[in-house]
């Protein structure tokens, strides 16, 4: 481990940090474990780039780090000897934002590459949106999506609009780690960079090229023009961006019965009526389910911060009740819908495609097949779903359909080329109306789909592990489950084993052994039988161990006894691991 102590002395001391830093640190100078906390590590790029806790030192989120990361990223793009480069970036509306993404835009100035910035928040798909739409070489995004108040984060993007991957990811990496002395990072004021023609703000322009793009998704546009002033629908933005584009969109398609949690609808950073703006909490529904009941609302829709992930209640035309849909299963209901209605019109390719990660349902792997679509897995992180769809475009080898993750997060279309919560609320809302021109609701289209297909269920458990020590008992876990291969899981049968850090499958009746075909990453998998299977892998994004688990039956009763015995058998074996 490095001296922490003395990089702790270091920024206290250097005079390029400034007074309200210095002041900051001084007020932790009793508190070891504080500083050892700030500073014994650099904050590390994980599926979505830096994240952390907004702070002092250089483990947190602060101007410095946000500097030293885009001179990292500067050196990187110089090196490629690009003529002309140019840099899109947006913010959301986290406490520090707009700082951090005008320090970003200044570091980039300073280094002769021009950046485009949003002069207010917008969502996470219109920045890479704009990457492509402004031919950029590359992204960038300050957000930490869903996570606490406390956080902050940084998100690169590459020109085809997706997070980046490798070898730029690596490269911009390296180069980061090679800057040691922060008073070397390279700066300058707003207004040279503005006479020198390397900072420009973007225009509402690239919002209605947005918005068009979005709207060119729909496939139903008759049944929206019958159904949609019969429909109601509350939403939230959850004090985040998604408020003035998902209104937009939704007004100009016909939606006029649209219902926005007041208490939420301001952009605000302290997220001030939620603990945790996460659409995947039923805690962030609280006040949309109580309008909801109110305006007796068919759907309620919450985007989270930066407008990526969409959380889902559908009503239960019997009970009354509004019901949850997990990112499974919203994400298997557009799926069931896009390509039923696809082949309907006749626009479903020989060459069809559906993306998905690794921890995702299987569900959706059923519905690909039954649409005679490809299935395609690939890693945790939605970057991996737009490197597929670049490779497709080169390759033309399959046409992209749809691509999801099981956290709440799909895609429709590849004007842009990351998960888009404001699109994935247009396409429920569209569904919506085009099943109730069918006389059904979404709920009964969800228990359509279990019958057609099968009951399936799927969890996940994510441990909080923060901290050095936590880092370390994620380590140990992971390395229990390597040495110790489970032969079954909740009764049954383990029948492969992948690691995709040693990049191998295992089938473990034969012993054999074989490539995932996926770059190296610390993820454990197990196929098991009846379709069972359990993969684990440390959060990229927060300080956390994730176990994701599904299973499927012939019945409701008896999948959910089957994902309750797996998920209290792991929770025992993951307690007694110290």
């Amino acid at each position: 481990m490095r001296d922490y102590k003395k990089i702790y002395e270091e920024w206290l001391q250097s005079p390029y940090f400034d007074e309200d830093t210095k002041s900051e640190l001084k007020a932790i100078a009793a508190d070891e474990k504080e500083i050892k906390e700030r500073f014994y590590t650099e904050l590390e790029f994980g599926t979505a780039g830096l994240r952390g806790i907004i702070g002092a030192g250089t483990n947190r989120m602060n101007i410095y780090v946000v500097r030293k990361a885009t001179q990292g990223l500067a050196n990187y793009i110089k090196s490629l000897n690009i003529k002309g480069a140019c840099v899109a970036i947006a913010y959301d509306s986290r406490n520090m934002s707009d700082v951090f993404s005008k320090e970003a835009a200044l570091t980039l100035a300073a280094n002769d590459i021009k950046a485009y910035r949003f002069t207010s928040l917008r969502p996470t798909p219109e920045l890479s949106f704009a990457v492509r739409e402004l031919k950029c070489i590359a992204g960038i995004n300050i957000t930490a999506s869903h996570n606490p108040s406390s956080y902050n984060g940084y998100k690169v993007y590459w020109e085809d609009g997706a997070q980046f991957t490798p070898p730029h990811d690596k490269g911009v990496l390296k180069e980061v780690l090679a800057i040691e002395d922060y008073s070397k990072v390279k700066t300058m004021s707003e207004e040279e960079a503005r006479a020198k023609g390397l900072y420009e703000d973007i225009s509402s322009e690239i919002d209605d090229k947005y918005i068009a793009k979005v709207k060119e998704q729909v496939l139903s546009p008759e049944a929206i023009k019958e159904q949609a002033d019969k429909l109601s629908i509350v939403y939230t933005p959850l004090h985040g961006t998604g408020n003035i584009p998902v209104r937009r969109v939704l007004s100009e398609l016909g939606f006029s019965k649209v219902y926005v949690v007041k208490e939420q609808e301001l952009p605000d950073g302290n997220f001030p009526t939620v603990k945790y703006p996460n659409p995947e909490s039923k805690a962030a529904f609280e006040l949309a389910l109580k309008l909801a009941k109110e305006k007796d609302a068919d759907i309620v829709l919450a985007t989270d911060p930066d407008a990526d992930r969409l959380g889902v209640y559908v009503k239960d035309e019997i009970s009354k009740d509004y019901i949850a849909l997990t990112g499974n299963m919203s994400g298997s209901l557009l799926c069931e819908y896009l390509l039923s209605r696809r082949k309907e019109l006749g626009l479903l390719p020989a060459n069809g495609e559906v993306v998905k990660s690794i921890v995702t349902t299987n569900l959706v792997d059923a519905i690909a097949k039954e649409y005679s679509c490809t299935l395609v897995e690939v890693l945790t992180g939605f970057k991996w779903i737009g490197k597929e769809i670049l490779e497709n475009e080169s390759s033309k080898k399959f046409e992209y359909m749809f691509g999801l993750e099981e956290s709440y997060g799909c895609l429709i279309g590849t004007y842009a080329r990351d998960k888009d919560a404001v699109s994935a609320s247009v396409a429920l809302c569209e569904a919506m109306a085009y099943y109730k021109s069918k006389g059904k609701s979404l709920w009964e289209v969800m228990n359509d789909i279990y019958k057609k297909y099968g009951y399936y269920r799927d969890g996940v458990n994510a441990i909080d592990l923060a901290g050095i020590e936590g880092i370390q008992r994620i380590a140990r876990i992971m390395e229990y489950f390597r040495e110790n291969t489970p032969t079954k899981l909740a009764d049954y049968k383990v029948l492969f084993a992948r690691d995709y850090q040693e990049d191998t499958i295992k089938d473990m009746e034969s012993g054999s052994v074989k490539a995932t075909g996926l770059p190296k990453s610390n993820v454990l998998y197990y196929d098991c039988e009846d379709s069972t299977w359990l993969c684990i892998r440390p959060s990229g994004t927060e300080p956390k161990l994730k176990l994701y688990y599904g299973v499927k039956a012939g019945s409701v009763e008896e999948a959910d006894k089957r994902i309750k015995d797996l998920s209290e058998e792991l929770n025992n074996i993951v307690k007694d691991i110290k």
